[in-house]
C-alpha cells in the first residue's frame, strides 16, 4: 500500500488524479464567486460558503485518498463536515481580525444568528453589548459543534496512520480552540488561540490512543 510520504515527495502521482484535483477546485472557484457579492444572510447560506472554502477540500482529499488506495472512499457528508468544522472555527476566531479589515470588512456569521443580538454585526465588539456578544458567540460554537460527530466517524474509519495524523491535528486544535473560544468575551477583544504546550499535549494523547487501538 501506498504511504502518505510517497504522494509529498512524487509530485507526478498526484497527475494520475488530476481530473478529481480540476474538478474540486472549478467547483471551489465557482462557489466562492458566487460569495463575492452575496452576503451570508441565512445558516444555509452560511453552510454553503464554508462548503465551497472548506467542504470541498474535505471531499478532494477523501478522493485523493481513495484514488491513492490509501484509504476507503469516506461519504460526502462526513467529508464535507471535516472541513466546515474547521471554516468554523476560522470564522468564529478571526471576528475581531476580519471586522476591523481595512479597506471594508467582509464577514461570514449569518444574520441569522447575530441579528438575534445585535442590530449589525460590528456592535458585537463594543464593550456595552458584552454580554449579548457573547450569547452570540456562544450560539455561533454550538452551531459549528453540529459537525463533531460526522468529524469523528469520518476519523474512526481512517486506516492509514499517516493519514490519520495529517486529518487529526488540525481538528485537536479547532476543538481545543473552540473549548477556548466558548463563553470568552476576548474574542471580540483580541486573538485567542491554543498555546503549543496545550496542542502538543492535546495531539499527543489522541495519537497515542489511535495508535494502541490499531494495534
Amino acid at each position: 500500500m501506498a504511504k502518505l510520504n510517497d504522494l509529498v515527495n512524487m509530485p507526478i502521482y498526484f497527475c494520475r488524479h488530476q481530473g478529481a484535483i480540476e474538478e474540486i477546485t472549478r467547483r471551489m472557484g465557482a462557489g466562492m464567486a458566487k460569495f463575492i457579492s452575496k452576503e451570508v444572510e441565512t445558516i444555509d447560506d452560511y453552510d454553503e460558503y464554508c462548503h465551497y472554502v472548506a467542504g470541498l477540500v474535505g471531499l478532494g482529499l477523501s478522493k485523493l485518498f481513495h484514488a491513492s488506495q490509501l484509504e476507503d472512499l469516506a461519504p460526502d457528508d462526513l467529508s464535507n463536515s471535516m472541513g466546515l468544522f474547521l471554516q468554523k472555527t476560522n470564522i468564529i476566531r478571526d471576528y475581531l481580525e476580519d471586522i476591523n479589515e481595512i479597506p471594508k470588512c467582509r464577514m461570514f456569521w449569518p444574520r441569522e444568528i447575530w441579528s438575534k443580538y445585535v442590530n449589525k454585526l460590528e456592535d458585537l465588539k463594543y464593550e456595552e453589548n458584552s454580554v449579548k456578544a457573547v450569547q452570540c458567540l456562544n450560539d455561533m460554537v454550538t452551531n459549528s459543534l453540529i459537525h463533531v460527530n460526522d468529524c469523528l466517524k469520518y476519523m474512526s474509519a481512517l486506516q492509514d496512520p499517516a493519514i490519520f495524523r495529517f486529518c487529526a491535528i488540525p481538528q485537536i486544535m479547532a476543538i481545543g480552540t473552540l473549548a477556548l473560544c466558548y463563553n470568552n468575551i476576548e474574542v471580540f477583544r483580541g486573538v485567542v488561540k491554543m498555546r503549543r504546550g496545550k496542542i502538543t499535549t492535546r495531539t499527543s494523547f489522541c495519537l497515542v490512543n489511535y495508535n494502541l487501538n490499531i494495534l
